[in-house]
């Protein structure tokens, strides 16, 4: 429930259930009563359902996995009182990533839009990684969003499998004849990419682990496109 609370200056908090089997409704209606549920089949579609259900024009919205800090709070609360707010359609937002316990200084930095406007903005239809659409501009926020999307290693790498199933079904509609490329170069890249040119070797164990983890998926992607064609999913 800490990404709730960190969230609650908000007007309404709407949580986004899917079914789920423990307790997580009963915890959740002691923050709101508004929770709706639908049955998940990826990010971007449960995302874009649940986007205009929300009551108000502004929308801050966080995965589970996130939590908004301190200096983010003061700087959402402020700009939504400012007449410049409605300049952009929505604000890019850094995250502060942390995995296996570790504060990736160095590879863990990415932003995602998270505040915007209900009216103007839905997310791409991508199985993985899909990203805020708009018809209008984007502004930037200089707090960070915290993140910490590790669990556990095996539930690391069962969802690392699970996001290469859906990211192969995305990719496989724009890429061609599956070569070296795909299954060594690309894989090889990535790990270049993040462990040295993003300077994850200077994030320890941690930095390694996860270049490692995330060149292997690129690897995995595309097994499971050639798969998929094979029609042995």
């Amino acid at each position: 429930m800490e990404c709730i609370k960190s969230a609650d200056f908000a007007d309404e908090i709407m949580i986004v259930d899917s079914f789920s089997t423990d307790n997580t409704v009963e915890l959740a209606r002691e923050h709101t009563d508004f929770i709706v549920q639908r049955a998940y089949e990826y990010s971007a579609s449960q995302k874009n359902w649940a986007i205009p259900q929300a009551s108000h024009e502004w929308i801050l919205l966080l995965d589970a996995d996130e939590r908004v800090s301190t200096e983010l709070r003061k700087e959402i609360i402020a700009l939504l009182k400012s007449p410049s707010l409605n300049d952009f359609a929505g604000y890019w937002i850094s995250r502060s990533n942390y995995f296996m316990g570790s504060h990736l200084r160095h590879r863990g930095k990415d932003k995602v839009i998270r505040l915007f406007r209900k009216s103007k903005c839905q997310y791409e239809d991508k199985r993985v990684h899909a990203e805020i659409k708009s018809q209008g501009n984007f502004g930037f926020l200089k707090s960070k969003l915290y993140h910490n999307t590790y669990i556990s290693f095996d539930h690391h790498i069962e969802k690392m499998n699970r996001y290469a199933w859906w990211q192969a079904e995305d990719y496989d509609k724009k890429t061609g004849r599956l070569t070296a490329y795909h299954f060594f170069i690309k894989p090889s890249w990535r790990f270049f990419k993040e462990y040295i040119w993003q300077r994850g070797f200077l994030d320890g164990i941690a930095g390694l682990t996860l270049a490692f983890i995330d060149s292997y998926s690129v690897f995995t992607r595309y097994v499971k496109v050639w798969l998929l064609r094979k029609g042995r999913r």
